[in-house]
């Protein structure tokens, strides 16, 4: 295989003429490149250059193997600016996970101001729930992942990841606008007993957080239709099919429909990101600055819309 530094000393060569010229250009004594010249000749079994007493002059297949030379040179110098970007965090690949609801307002937030700052940075959005996310972080496949956890259905996590929370985000109730409740603005999931609900599937446990919250309260509630698309959910109680426990990121229009403060002490979410504490992706702290700022922004929003805690 050829050896790249003598590559660089023969097209040095062939730029400045002689062999003088070219120690000084690469800060070695003319003995050194001629000794270096002579093992690139031993290594490729050719000629490259024509000597005489008073002058140097490159042969043809040296002249051939100096631009092969030039554009390894040129690779070289393209892999290092590459290299330079990838480590000011500047370019480079970032792997997020996040959950569907983040990705109403919060991610796109955070997004905005990232990509208009860097626009040569890949990014790659998986969408899933936490639990579906976090195995993918431990593995390496994500760099981070926006999350949720329920007071009553946390998720276990490893202990290489760690896990910043911005705020708690309320879970309300959704009714259609001539429901009884139109008029209320908190309510107690005790006084719902005998409601048809619109529900959803569940988290990392399978059983949804609603049937915990109501066998709590001594009853099972009554559901119709199950969908972890809160938009159907909303939808499905503006037309009268049920009421619905929907998380303030998720309730997006609120025309024809009520939304109710719901007075329980764990029917919310803990919004936050979960990271590797070993990631050594240059364009993580860049994004999580740009995260942070969105949280301060939608947890305001949510703050004068529904109110809400900071953990």
């Amino acid at each position: 295989m050829l050896n790249s530094a003598r590559l660089l000393v023969l097209l040095e060569i062939a730029r400045r003429g002689t062999i003088v010229a070219a120690a000084q250009a690469l800060h070695l004594s003319p003995s050194a490149v001629s000794h270096q010249l002579a093992r690139l000749e031993q290594e490729v079994g050719v000629a490259l250059v024509e000597r005489a007493p008073q002058s140097l002059r490159m042969t043809a297949a040296g002249q051939r193997l100096a631009e092969h030379a030039q554009a390894i040179a040129d690779l070289m110098a393209l892999a290092q600016d590459d290299l330079r970007e990838h480590s000011a965090g500047e370019a480079g690949v970032l792997r997020l996970g996040f959950f569907a609801s983040s990705g109403l307002e919060l991610l796109p937030r955070a997004l905005s101001g990232f990509s208009a700052r860097r626009p040569h940075v890949e990014l790659e959005l998986i969408l899933g729930q936490p639990h579906e996310l976090v195995p993918g972080l431990e593995a390496g496949r994500l760099d981070a992942a926006v999350v949720f956890e329920h007071p009553l259905d946390p998720w276990c996590r490893d202990a290489s990841v760690d896990v910043e929370m911005f705020f708690d985000e309320p879970q309300l109730i959704v009714v259609p606008l001539r429901h009884r409740l139109g008029r209320q603005s908190t309510v107690r999931l005790a006084a719902l007993e005998g409601e048809t609900w619109i529900g959803t599937r569940g988290g990392s446990t399978g059983e949804p957080v609603l049937e915990r919250a109501c066998a709590a309260e001594g009853f099972l509630p009554r559901v119709r239709c199950r969908s972890d698309h809160y938009q159907v959910t909303v939808n499905l109680a503006r037309a009268g099919m049920g009421i619905a426990l929907v998380p303030a990121l998720g309730i997006g229009d609120t025309a024809g429909v009520h939304v109710c403060r719901l007075d329980h002490p764990q029917l919310h979410r803990r919004i936050g990101v979960a990271t590797r504490s070993t990631h050594v992706n240059p364009l993580l702290d860049h994004f999580l600055g740009e995260l942070r700022t969105a949280a301060r922004e939608v947890g305001t929003l949510l703050g004068s819309q529904f109110g809400l805690t900071r953990p």
